[in-house]
């Protein structure tokens, strides 16, 4: 891939850009997913309770969902150089404070500081791959980033175990720290400013609506999801106060000249659909990373290591075809990937939903794996198509609404994964004669967890529906004028 020209720009060094951000990315990723395996150790080293654990992945959620919606603003207020040595300062400082960590309180803290610094990365990556790949190649170079994103969070359960086992879960922050500093002096030395700085009027009250509105709803569905249940005032409150705010957000981005998101990317119909696929396809990536790990290990008794290690070839599988879809969508277009990836999805969820204590671990393996094919061909061309269809100055918009939408995806479908699975199991208990009888309680989480992927299943099937919609976009360059 060479550096993309048009008339009258100026010529970037790609791959080094590429690589920085590549780098930089992966291991952002991989932090965050790594840690979902060392819970179930953390939760005796420092005794807590599960509930409490939960809150290491959703205190980084939650700051992406805050932070995320933001960055289409800092795009425009700082450089491409700046932002990205800002972005790994905030990683290399929480990892750092993460691998000393002597309390749970403490390591709470550098989560938080690291997402600023993933938040911060992420739109950034899109961002910067938009501007300075044509529309032709994009396709390829969206797949290298699904590669990353995708096997980041696959390698990481299994590098996490092994570490856990053999050294201790502080190790999975002493492992990021040096690939962190070289992305860092990598960018440093490399990275180009690939965008105008054009400061618009900050909006202070867009801000704490967008705030108060993702960061909502992503803390109202997960604590839903930990131990509070549908019914508590907590959730209900939070949900609520975030969907107002959400409203209230909208409407007045809508009404400003230079608004914080500019919502019009959603009068693009590509966009749209391209949007609810990556919903879609996040809420099932996420809630079976989450469910599968713990039916291995509390329904088949299998070590922390060994669940990441069977989770992995699916995982490294996905990240494999990512490129490779990337240039079927580049020659094909999304809807032949797309409808049959979705179809592939469901199906593999409904098998899931036959999963037993006695299932064996080929069958997982084959089923996950397929599973992550499937997703492998809806996730980038759908979202590469999505955003195709924007006029070029709504890119920073596009991909601030792209990756927040994902987060929100993420806590809502691991929520309501968790809640199912917790409901299910209840259920199960409700209809034999002792429910405090033990050997109850793997039938009763089996159930559970089938009820899960069921849930999975139906999600897959809207986003069936939703793909006959789907149309290959002819990439509109310059700006508003071109809209069609």
């Amino acid at each position: 891939m060479q550096g993309s020209t048009q008339p009258g720009e100026k010529k970037f060094k790609t791959i080094p850009i590429l690589v920085s951000l590549l780098l930089s990315g992966f291991i952002g990723m991989f932090s965050e997913t790594a840690l979902n395996v060392a819970l179930s150790d953390l939760m005796k080293v420092l005794s807590i309770t599960p509930a409490t654990a939960q809150w290491l992945t959703t205190a980084y959620l939650l700051t992406l969902g805050i932070l995320v919606p933001i960055s289409g603003l800092l795009l425009q207020w700082f450089t491409t150089r700046q932002l990205f040595v800002a972005a790994l300062s905030f990683s290399i400082l929480g990892t750092f404070l993460a691998a000393i960590s002597p309390s749970f309180e403490f390591l709470l803290t550098a989560r938080v500081v690291q997402a600023m610094g993933t938040a911060l990365l992420l739109p950034l990556m899109f961002n910067t791959i938009l501007v300075i790949i044509p529309a032709e190649k994009r396709g390829a170079a969206m797949g290298m980033i699904g590669l990353v994103i995708m096997v980041a969070p696959a390698v990481g359960p299994t590098i996490a175990g092994l570490l856990i086992e053999s050294l201790s879960w502080h190790w999975i922050f002493w492992l990021s720290l040096p690939f962190l500093v070289l992305a860092l002096v990598f960018g440093i030395l490399f990275m180009q400013n690939v965008t105008k700085v054009t400061k618009p009027r900050i909006d202070l009250l867009s801000i704490v609506l967008s705030s108060i509105g993702f960061g909502g709803i992503v803390f109202g569905f997960s604590s839903a999801g930990e131990a509070e249940g549908w019914g508590s005032p907590k959730v209900i409150f939070t949900i609520a106060i975030g969907v107002v705010a959400l409203v209230l957000f909208g409407i007045r981005q809508m009404k400003m000249k230079q608004p914080m998101i500019n919502l019009r990317a959603f009068k693009f119909p590509m966009f749209v659909v391209g949007v609810a696929m990556v919903f879609i396809c996040m809420m099932v990536i996420l809630s079976s990373m989450l469910i599968l790990p713990m039916y291995l290990q509390q329904g088949q008794g299998y070590t922390a290591f060994k669940a990441g290690l069977l989770l992995l070839p699916g995982g490294i599988i996905n990240g494999l075809m990512s490129p490779i879809m990337g240039r079927l969508f580049d020659k094909y277009g999304p809807k032949w990937l797309v409808i049959p990836g979705l179809i592939i999805v469901a199906v593999s969820l409904w098998f899931f939903s036959g999963i037993t204590a006695a299932s064996t671990v080929a069958f997982v393996i084959v089923l996950h794996s397929t599973l992550m094919i499937g997703v492998s061909m809806i996730f980038m061309p759908a979202q590469t198509n999505g955003i195709n269809q924007l006029p070029i100055e709504l890119y920073p918009d596009g991909t601030a609404i792209m990756n927040t939408l994902q987060q929100v995806a993420g806590a809502i479908g691991t929520a309501l994964a968790v809640s199912i699975m917790t409901a299910g199991s209840k259920n199960y208990l409700k209809t034999v004669s002792d429910p405090a009888d033990p050997s109850n309680a793997l039938p009763a989480f089996t159930e559970g967890v089938q009820n899960a992927f069921m849930f999975g299943m139906g999600v897959a099937i809207v986003g069936l529906i939703l793909a006959f919609f789907i149309k290959r976009v002819i990439v509109q360059h310059k700006t508003q004028a071109s809209m069609h």
